[in-house]
């Protein structure tokens, strides 16, 4: 998730009220080793995990290729779908949104890279092509790392206002092009 978890960090309201609390959490609790060795200690696992609000579902190769065959983190992701007030995917996160029945009939993205292993595998999902984000309400799919960015200040924008959303943008030096 890098720097999508900046855009939640440093929202702040007019009033410089906190919008996030930013938390990770992972199947087990244990440390995660990324692809690229990056390590990430969550702050909580499956079964401890305060309410959450929005969540986001990255993506990478474990989320496209090992966790959409994770039953586990599948039902949790799904039952995770029913008490969030937004369900977002960076990525290839995309692909475990779609193998959860989140996408089915719904309009989504993914990384460009996996738009056609998306149809292939996915065919009751509208695939969506050279878009960085698609909204569908509840649930926000985005392509890869600087579109999940365009994403969280679109989530920004949607639940605390454009205002907060350009604020953030500014903050943290990010040229926001989506048309707000």
């Amino acid at each position: 998730m890098v720097k999508l978890d900046e855009v939640f960090s440093v929202t702040e309201d007019e009033q410089a009220v906190k919008g996030f609390k930013v938390v990770t959490i992972s199947e087990t609790g244990d440390m995660i080793r990324a692809r690229n060795g990056l390590k990430v200690e969550p702050d909580y696992h499956f079964n401890n995990h305060p309410e959450l609000d929005v969540l986001v579902v990255p993506g990478g190769y474990g989320a496209r290729e090992v966790e959409r065959k994770n039953e586990v983190v599948v039902d949790w992701v799904r039952n995770q779908d029913e008490v969030v007030e937004k369900m977002t995917s960076v990525c290839t996160g995309s692909f475990i949104l779609a193998e959860a029945g989140l996408l089915e009939g719904k309009r989504a993205t993914t990384h460009w890279t996996a738009l056609d292993r998306m149809e292939k595998a996915y065919p009751s999902v509208d695939v969506k092509r050279e878009v960085k984000f698609v909204d569908e309400g509840h649930l926000i799919t985005s392509a890869g790392i600087s579109a999940g960015i365009e994403m969280a200040l679109h989530v920004v924008a949607v639940l605390y206002g454009k205002e907060t959303a350009a604020h953030t943008a500014k903050h943290m030096e990010y040229d926001w092009q989506t048309g707000y």
